[in-house]
């Protein structure tokens, strides 16, 4: 399945813990997509948002096109903290099993608020990473729209999902706009208790 030709914009592929290895889906998708640059952390080992955050941005800051960023777990808040600073060079944002901020202790208020270009959010009903009630809570206030896919681990190699071409049809879908995107989510209250 191939993508839309669009020479006006370009693909920044956000990994997550350990850069997600040779057989995950993001590095079988990058070798896919034309213009498709990759983030670089400094340590793939130890992921704090700031820092994190802050290769993001750069890549942000560095191009001449605007993106579309294909991020997957603790990828996922860096490139939410990230892109707000550069909402005019994101076209939109694929985000894949993102990981909870309360296992990083990251304060809720530093990744809220909706999210000003189209995001999809796509979550599994067993990652062990983020629970499922949480992921729809962020998709909420990011503004994005939720996709349940079940129960697919947290879609990373260990889940299986070395080739995964559901992925090229959730990012077909975003830049087609077929995305259900609130832009005025509704009020959540994170004082409430997450389930670990």
């Amino acid at each position: 399945m191939s993508l839309h030709p669009d020479s006006a914009s370009s693909f920044l592929i956000v990994p997550g813990l350990h850069n997600s290895g040779p057989d995950h889906w993001q590095t079988w998708l990058e070798k896919l997509l034309p213009r498709v640059r990759r983030v670089q952390q400094a340590d793939w080992e130890a992921p704090r948002l700031p820092v994190w955050a802050d290769v993001v941005r750069q890549a942000l800051q560095e191009t001449d096109v605007p993106l579309w960023i294909i991020a997957h777990s603790f990828g996922c808040l860096a490139s939410v903290a990230a892109a707000r600073a550069f909402p005019h060079k994101v076209r939109g944002a694929l985000l894949v099993a993102p990981a909870n901020p309360e296992r990083f202790r990251i304060p809720a208020h530093e990744l809220a608020g909706a999210l000003p270009f189209p995001t999809r959010l796509i979550a599994s009903a067993n990652d062990p990473w983020m629970p499922l009630d949480s992921a729809c809570r962020w998709a909420e206030t990011w503004g994005s729209d939720f996709i349940d896919v079940g129960c697919l681990g947290h879609i990373n190699t260990e889940s299986g999902h070395g080739p995964w071409p559901a992925a090229l049809e959730h990012l077909r879908e975003l830049q087609d706009g077929r995305v259900h995107v609130q832009y005025a989510p509704s009020p959540i209250r994170f004082s409430d208790p997450v389930p670990a």
